[in-house]
């Protein structure tokens, strides 16, 4: 239990330092991202990214359970 409450913790902080310096990111638009522009308003459907962090989870979570 505390070994998973570490890593809870470690990756809360490192999306804490990533969502903090998203603005100086290259990765703010990624080609596959969906932006649906209907009148005034805006939808962005983030697929790349969304895919990109299930495959580091999965990574992560494979490289924990060996």
């Amino acid at each position: 239990m505390a070994r998973w409450l570490v890593i809870l913790g470690v990756i809360l902080i490192i999306a804490g330092l990533v969502w903090g310096a998203r603005d100086r990111l290259p990765w703010q638009r990624v080609p596959g991202d969906l932006v649906l522009r209907v009148g005034d308003v805006r939808i962005h459907i983030l697929w790349a990214v969304s895919l990109l962090l299930s495959v580091l989870v999965s990574l992560l979570l494979w490289m924990t359970r060996r």
